[in-house]
């Protein structure tokens, strides 16, 4: 008897010895998930190719940094702006046209990160229209995206610098798709970015002649930007994020080949691995530092972007002239 009241009492000792491990393992599994900070980012497109190193789950450069991340899509670098502002997102993946147009109307956000400081916008015309310098565009019909959209703006940039105007030209929206009016003889010329003409050459667009906005002005593409208050609620995250971001696009330029054959998994537009290598390789050149003495990633030229707002305001797409100083944190600023 007594033999059975002992082994009764070791099972329950056993038990609770269980009970308390049990407890103590989801005690530590609750602190890791407490450690991880989540950011929304705001993108101005749907999940593309571009930017696999945000995409791809396989890669730890966020979780390292304990935040996890969430990517909302957008359609524009105002949308990612609206949704910083509203409070949807945290982080805007976004355009300087669409961060000049919201400062322009009294947003108060802080500039943290140059995502792409080579300028990717361009002009493309069918070498039989002969079309070789941006002053050739006079009194020509140019295809741009929409009328409020990053191809417009950079088109007026390089009318400026060639000392013509929008009067000059037509300016007709074609659509995203807008190769197609080309190659019909619909526009003597079309605006686009870098990779849009790498896709339509995939698609047997050919013979063409190329003017990049770069050779006239060359200023950003893309920014990271969050609201004040996030700035200021946050900071910790956010500049968690950044060094997660910074590592993310090492690897993509370390390994460009492993990051095309991830997009086939994660990009809407990552079908084709060989063209997912093109367009990673072109963003990689584009994401290079064009300012600062020690090169690093994301290093914001505050003068040149300063320039830029300026222009904006002096081709009327901006009603207020900007002062960008108070809107871009001095550990952000390239060094000279």
């Amino acid at each position: 008897m007594m033999r059975k009241i002992g082994l009764f009492v070791f099972l329950i000792a056993c038990s609770f010895v269980l009970v308390a491990c049990n407890q103590g393992n989801h005690s530590e599994e609750g602190s890791e998930d407490e450690k991880a900070r989540k950011l929304r980012m705001a993108s101005w497109s749907q999940p593309i190719t571009e930017q696999i190193n945000l995409l791809a789950e396989e890669k730890s450069y966020f979780k390292d940094q304990q935040i996890e991340l969430e990517f909302i899509p957008g359609a524009g670098g105002g949308d990612a702006i609206k949704n910083i502002a509203s409070g949807k997102a945290d982080i805007a993946f976004t355009d300087p046209g669409s961060l000049f147009a919201a400062l322009d109307k009294g947003e108060k956000l802080v500039v943290l990160y140059d995502i792409y400081p080579q300028n990717v916008f361009n002009i493309v015309s069918l070498q039989a229209n002969q079309l070789t310098k941006p002053q050739d565009l006079k009194g020509k019909t140019i295809g741009v995206y929409s009328l409020s959209s990053g191809t417009r703006q950079n088109l007026l940039v390089m009318l400026h610098h060639a000392g013509l105007s929008e009067e000059d030209v037509t300016i007709v929206e074609t659509g995203v798709l807008n190769f197609a009016p080309l190659m019909q003889g619909r526009v003597d010329a079309t605006a686009a970015t870098d990779t849009g003409l790498a896709t339509g050459i995939a698609k047997g667009l050919e013979d063409v002649n190329v003017m990049e906005v770069k050779d006239h002005f060359n200023y950003s593409s893309d920014l990271f930007v969050v609201t004040e208050d996030t700035y200021e609620q946050k900071k910790e995250e956010i500049l968690a994020f950044l060094e997660g971001y910074r590592k993310s696009v090492k690897w993509m330029m370390d390994q460009p080949e492993e990051a095309a054959a991830l997009a086939v998994k994660y990009a809407i537009d990552g079908k084709d691995e060989a063209h997912n290598l093109a367009i990673i390789e072109l963003r990689n050149a584009s994401a290079l530092p064009s300012t600062g003495d020690d090169k690093q990633l994301g290093v914001i030229d505050l003068p040149n972007l300063q320039e830029a707002a300026d222009l904006y305001f002096e081709l009327g797409l901006i009603e207020h002239k900007l002062d960008l100083t108070t809107i871009v944190p001095s550990e952000f600023i390239a060094k000279k």
